[in-house]
Parts: structure tokens; sequence; C-alpha cells
């Protein structure tokens, strides 16, 4: 029993010691090496060191600010340890289409319906995310709402891929590693301090999807994030954000301002700004046309695009969301340019097939 409790002793304070090192180097301004952010990531999932000295190394790492070596490895150790859905068959051909979140736009959920409409058409979607904690409706909300069960089992999932080329990750039944970090996430979320695990969600997808189209809440970040995928080996993607005459911003393309990207994989020469393509019908429009409510509402909006209601959907949130089914169309390699793959998501509505779709996966999941 001594023995033990000696050895349990020594490792507690091993590991203590190594994060209080790794918290030094970057509270002095140093990067770290991919070693040293793999390590890190290994700590902060540890039930073995405390929530402050966790807390520590966060803001420290915070303040020196991140690097797209760190955020890449810090993604990769935590899709390491999520729970593996079982559809690698699918992968080569996936995309994901999601945004980081803490725009503060309250917008509608326009990433959802775009993988909706990419699944529509035939491309496999990974669609990977949780609850909404800064605005009425998240991800998870609205899909619950169309009757897409959260906790399906993996037989499920690869039923669902099979026959809706859609699938939904919840992130908390894929995380567990993300237990032993939230107390100190909710805590440090609370005092208003942003970490790097505001910028993890979209690069963890346990699926691990070839493709990705991800918004970012921040224009600093845009650069350093397709940085990071290009590392984690995806195949091709952009990564984007939008700044508004409104000085608002938003984690994802839109018609309601200037939009930066960056691409990564096969796209990674194009940087810099996305134009609106006003040869394919999209025009400006104003951030209070792409307004979103609490999920009773989102769902009636859903349905009215998908019915081809177009007097209740203003211009400027369709002509946004077909940006963005766009360029999903377009990352994923089955349209040559951003213009034809706004043509096709549009087909994909005017031709009733996203309104069929929807139809078979409330069949699917009754």
């Amino acid at each position: 029993m001594l023995v033990n409790n000696v050895r349990s002793f020594c490792l507690h304070y091993y590991i203590m010691s190594s994060i209080e090192r790794i918290t030094k180097i970057v509270a002095n301004g140093q990067n770290l090496s991919d070693d040293q952010a793999t390590e890190a990531a290994g700590f902060l999932a540890s039930p073995s060191i405390n929530s402050m000295a966790k807390e520590k190394f966060l803001i420290a790492l915070s303040a020196k600010g991140e690097t797209a070596t760190e955020v890449a490895a810090f993604a990769s150790s935590f899709r390491d340890m999520a729970v593996d859905p079982g559809l690698s068959a699918w992968a080569p051909n996936a995309i994901d289409v999601c945004g980081t979140g803490g725009d503060g736009s309250s917008t509608f959920n326009i990433s959802t319906t775009v993988s909706f409409i990419v699944a529509a058409a035939g491309v496999p979607v990974f669609k990977h995310g949780n609850r909404s904690i800064t605005s009425k409706c998240g991800s998870a909300d609205l899909i619950e709402a169309v009757g897409i069960q959260l906790d399906a089992p993996q037989a499920k999932l690869q039923a669902s891929m099979e026959e809706l080329n859609f699938c939904f990750f919840f992130a908390p039944a894929f995380h567990p590693a993300f237990k032993e970090i939230m107390p100190v996430r909710r805590a440090l979320a609370q005092s208003g301090s942003r970490t790097i695990f505001n910028l993890l969600g979209p690069l963890i997808n346990p699926g691990r999807p070839a493709h990705q189209l991800m918004g970012v809440y921040e224009e600093r970040w845009v650069e350093p994030i397709a940085d990071a995928l290009d590392t984690m080996g995806l195949k091709a993607g952009l990564v984007a954000h939008c700044t508004t005459g409104e000085d608002h911003v938003l984690d994802e393309l839109s018609c309601a301002g200037r939009n930066h990207i960056a691409g990564f994989g096969i796209l990674n020469n194009l940087r810099g700004e996305l134009a609106l393509g006003h040869q394919v019908g999209l025009s400006k429009c104003d951030l209070n046309s792409l307004k979103g409510g609490d999920v009773n509402e989102n769902i009636k909006i859903l349905n009215a695009i998908f019915d081809r209601s177009s007097s209740e959907v203003s211009k400027g949130l369709l002509d946004s969301i077909l940006m963005n089914a766009g360029a999903a169309f377009w990352v994923a390699g089955c349209t040559k340019d951003l213009d034809s793959g706004v043509q096709k998501a549009r087909e994909v509505i005017d031709s009733g097939t996203a309104r069929d779709w929807l139809q078979s996966v409330r069949a699917f999941y009754a």
C-alpha cells in the first residue's frame, strides 16, 4: 500500500511539474513545438491535473497567441481521443460545413441548412456540432427539431449515410475527454476569456471528412486555421470570415459584407477576399436579413426555404445560403468553381430535391 501511494505521489508530482514547465514556456512568449503541444493536450484531458493548473496554461497560451502548429497538434490530439464512428468508407468524399460560433450575430442556422442541401445532392456529409451556448438555436437544436436522433448508435449512423448521405456527430457523445476540461472552459467563458477551445470544435470531427468549409469568429484566424487544417492532411477546403458594414462579424460566408478566405489542401493557393458572385444572382444584403430566432422560428424558416416559399424568406438569407452551399460543392470537388456551385445549390432547392430529402430524413428517424 505504501509503495503504491509513493508511486501515485511521484506520478502526480511529475505530471504537475510537466504542465507547469509547459505553462512557463508559453508564459515567456515561446511557441510550443508539435510534440510539446501534443503533450499539453494530454495534460488538459488528464483527471490527474487540477483545474487551476489547466486554467493557468490556457490563459498563458491565449495571451501568447496560438500558432497554427499548436492548433493543429491540439486538434489532432483530441480527434485521436474521440470515439470512432466507424464511417471511414465515406470519409474520403465527405465534407463538414460549420463555424466556430462566438460571433454574437444571432443569425439563422446557415451552415446546418447548407449541409442538408449538400447531402440532398448526394455528397456525403459528416456534420459535427453541439447545442447552442451563445445563440437561441445551435446546430444540434435545429437538427433535433428536424427529427434526427442526436444519440444515434453506430449502426443507425451507417444506415443514415447509406440512405441520406448524412449523419450528425453530437459532440458530447464523441468526445469523452472533454469532461475533464469542461469545468475550466465554463469558468473561463463566464469570465469572458476565449481559449484555444473556442476554435477546436470544427477541427475535431470524429469522422475525419476529407473536405471542410469552416467559418471563424475573427479575421485573424482565417489563415492560421487554414494552415492547421492543411497540416492535419485534409484534401481540400476553405476557412472563411465575413466583416459587415455594420461593424459586425460572421463566422461564415455571407452577402452582408466582405468575405475573407484562405484555402487549404488542393485549394491552398486561395487567399484574400472572395467575390460575391453577381453573375449568378447573388446581391449584397444587410445583416438583419440573416437574423434567426429560436428553434421553432428557425424550423419554419428552413421549411419555407425548402418548400420554395420565397415570399417568407429574405433574399439576403437565401443568397447567403446559396453562397455557402456553392462553396461547399466547390470544396467537395462537385463543381469547378463557386458560381457553378451556387447554380447547383439553387437547382437542388428549386427542383424540390432538398424538400424531398428532408421528408426522407423525417421518415428515416420516425
